[in-house]
């Protein structure tokens, strides 16, 4: 894949394609609580995550604000990973203590083994039920690495990883609402849309994911490769997305006469987890993700059913009904395993995905201020046009400011305001040029 401007090693060390947001600032996280960099929420950071030791930052909240922040761990694209190698986040308040303990808060490699971003969401909630960080006042990031078993770590992953922080601020609601998420929807699996693919190129992270809409989509995707995307859904739509790897003639070590040597075909190779699709919502934490084998066969992914959008939801127990929580972006990251290539050749493979919004949208929850990023829980005219054309997100919004299109809006407001206030100030010049010239007159005649 040829990379963009800024793309390889925007953060420092690595030299996967990840496109980190573009004019986010480069951070350093820090051994203590004390020192660690403030971060404000709609905005989105650089920094970096050594292999032994752990990072904070600072966040200085509101009492009424509910508060993500996102990790995602970008290793090199040839790091040696193992199946508990990951990152870990956590919103912590000055006593220690984790601020989300029921929300997810860690992401690893998994079965796949595989080097690609990964991404652990930690919040500090308000609300209802919330006993725990519901003050005004600062609180810590802490982001480690995860844990092999019990108290010894890993030492499979053995490079610094490049870190990518976005900081999501939801406003508490007006008044009270409800606390118990709906306790009745269609959970059946919806039946996969049909029709013929169009096609659309994957971006390489959050910052330059490509829009999407209901249909049938269709790109090649590398081995090693890990392609992003975005779904609009609104409050009361359900989303459902399904990936499909196509069938392989290439070959590989392991095929053609096969390692057994038991003939031409016979042997097509395997690998386990060759296709792993991960679903994430607005604020970047994780949905849902599956997996699944290749052996050289055409091969689905399909998540699990999930709820509609509804801001209820937060109250269920199960964290891919949770994470439904909030209308606007949602995210779809396809990644295909390196190994495929040595079973199968480094030929690209065609992904197959066929998404599904269903549902009329409805009103949202009354929120007692704006959220930061503005406009980041809903789904507006422009987010539905930018789907339907397939904008990548760096296209429609500034994500290191954290203003989004908002940018763009307002350069268009201070153009026409600069352009009515230049009329007025030559209409005023003009009328003083008609007094002094009148004076100048009347002098003259005198």
């Amino acid at each position: 894949m040829t990379l963009l401007p800024g793309q390889a090693g925007a953060a420092g060390t690595s030299d996967s394609s990840y496109a980190f947001a573009e004019g986010a600032e480069t951070v350093e996280g820090t051994a203590s609580n004390v020192e660690g960099h403030r971060l404000t929420p709609g905005r989105t950071y650089k920094s970096s995550l050594p292999r032994v030791g752990q990072r904070f930052y600072r966040l200085e909240l509101k009492a009424s604000e509910n508060a993500y922040v996102s990790v995602t761990a970008v290793p090199k694209a040839d790091a040696l990973v193992s199946y508990a190698d990951g990152v870990e986040v956590s919103v912590q308040d000055s006593d220690g203590n984790n601020c989300s303990p029921l929300d997810a808060e860690e992401a690893r490699f998994g079965s796949s083994e595989s080097p690609r971003p990964i991404t652990a969401t930690a919040a500090r909630r308000v609300g209802p039920g919330e006993k725990s960080c519901t003050g005004a006042g600062t609180y810590y990031v802490l982001v480690e690495r995860t844990r092999s078993s019990g108290t010894v770590r890993s030492t499979t992953a053995r490079e610094d990883w490049d870190l990518e922080l976005h900081v999501a601020s939801e406003p508490a609601l007006r008044a009270g609402g409800e606390t118990t998420p709906p306790r009745a929807w269609d959970s059946a699996s919806p039946v996969p849309l049909s029709g013929e693919r169009t096609p659309r190129e994957g971006g390489t992270s959050f910052n330059d994911a490509r829009g999407l809409e209901k249909g049938v989509w269709g790109a090649d995707i590398e081995p090693g490769e890990t392609l992003f995307y975005r779904v609009p859904v609104d409050w009361g739509q359900q989303l459902s997305v399904s990936a499909e790897l196509g069938s392989s003639s290439g070959g590989g070590r392991g095929v053609g006469t096969g390692a057994t040597g038991v003939g031409p075909g016979r042997d097509r190779g395997y690998v386990s987890s060759a296709l792993v699709t991960s679903l994430h919502n607005p604020v970047r934490a994780q949905v849902v993700d599956s997996d699944t084998a290749y052996d050289g066969k055409q091969k689905s992914s399909s998540p699990d059913p999930l709820p509609p959008v509804a801001y209820e939801n937060r109250f269920a127990l199960t964290d891919e009904v949770a994470a439904m929580r909030f209308a606007g972006w949602y995210y779809v990251s396809v990644h295909l395993s390196p190994d495929v290539a040595e079973k199968f050749g480094e030929a690209p493979l065609d992904l197959t995905l066929r998404v599904d919004v269903d549902g009329s949208p409805r009103p949202g929850p009354a929120y007692a201020g704006a959220p930061r990023p503005e406009g980041d829980f809903g789904v507006s005219e422009q987010d539905a046009e930018a789907a339907q054309r397939g904008d990548t997100a760096a296209a429609g919004n500034g994500t290191g400011g954290g203003d989004g299109g908002r940018d763009h809006e307002l350069m268009a407001v201070i153009a026409v305001g600069g352009i009515g206030t230049g009329v007025l100030l030559l209409g005023i010049l003009g009328v003083w040029m008609l007094i002094a010239r009148w004076r100048a007159g009347a002098a003259a005649r005198f």
